[in-house]
């Protein structure tokens, strides 16, 4: 199995571009995964610099309905004609707004998905005999203090607090991936019924929102609920966040950037 990150927040390559957003190449011994799609086309040019055919993706996992995460299936809809799309049925038909800063919409343009090609999902369950979604994921654990700042627009125009029923996360043959892990990182964890032996995506820890003694008493609970797993993180995991994280768990967690390519 080996991943590979198209698009990132942050970069060591030069070579590479990046964007507020997240996409990440799996690649398994049976398929072509693409975990999300950041934000624009920029996963196809910095695939083509890494020499990755998009073409050939089997699967393209959405993990929410965020435009960060899901703005560039439209741009590789357009060059791969069979892969097949997983999401919940939630993301593609809700409006999503931040109010960091002001109030915007961070919904994205959904593309026309055929029939045939649309795994919706709001349950937990395999797909295939290798991928396991995870789907309305308990809220056992505490959820992010950055999730304060994102909303949903209902059915009367109304502007409420998302409750990520349409976050997903995706398991195959060890890895978790998180997308923005909105829900959690720990209830995400809770939630997968299968041996984690690495975790990759954001975790939604925002710089100046949790305290340092709440990261590092998450730090201590990972470190020993999970003594076994190696956790990558970037993209809506702060830079003060990862230290304080880091200076707990130490090379149990490890930061990716655009252009990174697993060992």
């Amino acid at each position: 199995m080996k991943w590979t990150v198209l698009v990132d927040n942050r970069t060591n390559d030069a070579a590479m571009e990046t964007e507020h957003g997240l996409s990440i190449l799996l690649e398994t011994e049976r398929h072509s995964i693409l975990l999300d799609t950041g934000a624009s086309d920029m996963l196809i040019r910095n695939a083509e610099r890494l020499g990755k055919d998009l073409g050939r993706v089997d699967y393209v996992f959405i993990s929410h309905g965020h435009s960060d995460h899901a703005g560039g299936l439209r741009h590789v809809m357009e060059i791969n004609k069979k892969a097949k799309v997983i999401v919940s049925p939630d993301a593609v038909s809700g409006r999503f707004y931040s109010r960091r800063n002001a109030l915007h919409s961070i919904t994205p343009e959904w593309p026309e998905i055929p029939q045939e090609r649309l795994l919706a999902t709001d349950r937990s369950g395999s797909i295939g005999d290798d991928i396991y979604v995870i789907a309305r994921i308990p809220r056992i654990h505490p959820m992010p203090e950055g999730k304060r700042h994102l909303f949903v627009q209902d059915k009367q125009g109304q502007y409420v607090q998302d409750d990520f029923r349409h976050e997903l996360a995706l398991y195959t043959g060890g890895l978790l991936f998180t997308g923005c892990a909105h829900s959690g990182l720990e209830n995400i964890l809770a939630a997968c019924p299968l041996p984690v032996e690495t975790v990759v995506g954001g975790f939604h820890l925002l710089d100046h929102h949790e305290s340092e003694a709440q990261l590092s008493a998450l730090a201590h609970r990972l470190a020993d609920a999970y003594p076994r797993t190696q956790f990558y993180t970037s993209h809506c995991t702060g830079d003060a966040v990862f230290a304080i994280l880091q200076g707990v768990m130490g090379e149990r967690i490890h930061p990716f950037s655009s252009g990174t390519v697993s060992d």
